[in-house]
């Protein structure tokens, strides 16, 4: 069951970050097809042109990064976690150095490990298991142990993939919840669901 997991896994855009990027505008930019995922678009180009590409969308991302603004309830609930000696981990389709300076901007630097922070240079990204596997080897827990806490499908499906828990969070509604383990309109929400267990376990 997810709330007695000492093991938190968090996406970065739009789960502890109000979301800001406009997928559709660096599709534009990059002359990418809009029905296309961005980052297996850039996979897919000749070197030299997905470097250049990259090179732009790291620029823009870094930009969105200093300005990053927490999501409601996503300091308290990752303070939570921290206070009670959990590990927690990062899981992003940003890049690693991004992601740290993410965490500057909001505030939560501190609750997490440099290591544990797993970005796109780091693994291959969401929906793929690969980088929440390399976390569960690296802490030396089963799958099963890790709660994964994400936004959208590719967070949940993730966790499917891997054997994880998942939850939905910053959605009004749940549109996916044959691929989640439990749903929370925002972090707040999540952290009074987590504090109400512990009152009665």
């Amino acid at each position: 069951m997810w709330q007695h997991s000492r093991h938190w896994v968090f996406d970065m855009d739009g789960t502890l970050t109000v979301a800001v990027h406009d997928f559709e505008a660096i599709k534009r930019a990059l002359d990418i097809p809009l029905q296309h995922d961005i980052l297996h678009h850039l996979a897919a180009l000749p070197a030299a042109e997905a470097a250049s590409k990259h090179a732009w969308l790291l620029a823009h991302e870094r930009e969105l990064a200093t300005a990053a603004q927490a999501a409601s309830g996503a300091r308290e609930l990752v303070r939570e976690l921290h206070s009670r000696g959990y590990r927690l981990g990062i899981l992003t389709r940003n890049a690693h150095a991004l992601a740290l300076l993410t965490l500057q901007a909001i505030g939560l630097a501190d609750c997490f490990a440099s290591a544990d922070v797993i970005g796109r240079d780091e693994a291959p990204p969401k929906p793929d298991p690969a980088g929440l596997l390399h976390l569960a080897q690296q802490w030396q827990v089963a799958p099963n142990a890790m709660v994964m806490v994400g936004d959208y499908r590719f967070d949940l499906e993730c966790a499917r993939a891997a054997g994880a828990q998942a939850l939905l969070v910053n959605l009004p509604e749940n549109p996916w919840p044959q691929l989640c383990d439990g749903y929370a309109e925002d972090c707040s929400v999540l952290l009074g669901q987590l504090q109400a267990t512990a009152k009665f376990s």
